[in-house]
């Protein structure tokens, strides 16, 4: 088990005697632009992220929440520093262990839908439970979002909101673990942006994943477990939540 630390990552009481889910220890990052200058978009990160916790990462445009994400998710991987998924240390693995992980563990949701336009909502998540080891059936998937109705619908046929949460069906339908939402409310008015966030919150409730939410939106972070907030790179504050407020109690 890793040494939690003094960042004030990890969770008081029960979930400190807790493996954390995922685990990130003195994590950088450093993208080179020029000759002899770089950017540092994370700087030493440490966090630990427990079974069925809902997280939302809070900083401004910059702060390397994406980045934190990406390599949480195995999409991209840290220059310095180690993620570890249980007892697998993730920054040892190699592209074919990587693509397993995100295939198997991980779902991602992102601002954009990319929907495939000549599929209907229903052959959209197929895409998934067909190359899932024990998927969730499609039209289950869609029905935990609320969309039992629609899913003969193409995207065309759907809302802005319909459409993000065909998304979420999708990342879902393969049991992940860890589902991963990058400003998944950011190209969505109030109302419908409620709705995607109540569907995110439900597969959290019912299907237990571990669920880490991307937003600069200060308001969103009332619906977590906890807020970890990222400036330049390091994390900043950290905030436990005693009670996750209803979507619907939130003051936009």
């Amino acid at each position: 088990m890793f040494d939690h630390g003094t960042n004030g990552t990890s969770l008081p009481g029960l979930h400190a005697a807790l493996q954390p889910l995922l685990s990130a220890r003195a994590v950088t990052k450093v993208y080179p632009t020029g000759a002899a200058t770089e950017v540092r978009a994370l700087n030493g990160v440490n966090i630990d992220l427990y079974e069925r916790e809902l997280v939302v990462l809070l900083g401004p445009s910059g702060s390397g929440k994406s980045t934190l994400l990406n390599i949480l998710g195995g999409l991209d991987t840290p220059t310095s520093g180690t993620v570890r998924f249980r007892d697998t240390d993730l920054t040892e693995a190699d592209d074919r262990m990587l693509t397993r992980y995100r295939r198997e563990t991980v779902g991602f949701i992102f601002q954009f839908f990319n929907l495939i336009p000549s599929l209907t909502a229903r052959e959209n998540v197929e895409l998934i439970t067909d190359i899932a080891t024990d998927p969730i059936a499609p039209e289950e998937a869609l029905g935990l979002v609320g969309l039992g109705d629609r899913m003969d619908h193409f995207p065309s046929e759907l809302s802005g909101g319909e459409q993000q949460r065909v998304a979420i069906a999708r990342a879902i339908a393969k049991r992940p673990e860890v589902l991963l939402c990058d400003e998944p409310t950011g190209a969505l008015d109030v109302k419908t942006g409620m709705l995607v966030l109540d569907a995110i919150g439900r597969v959290n409730r019912e299907l237990g994943a571990l669920v880490v939410v991307i937003t600069h939106n200060a308001v969103i972070a009332e619906i977590a477990d906890r807020v970890v907030s990222l400036s330049d790179g390091r994390i900043a504050g950290v905030r436990t939540n005693t009670i996750r407020r209803p979507i619907s109690e939130l003051s936009w």
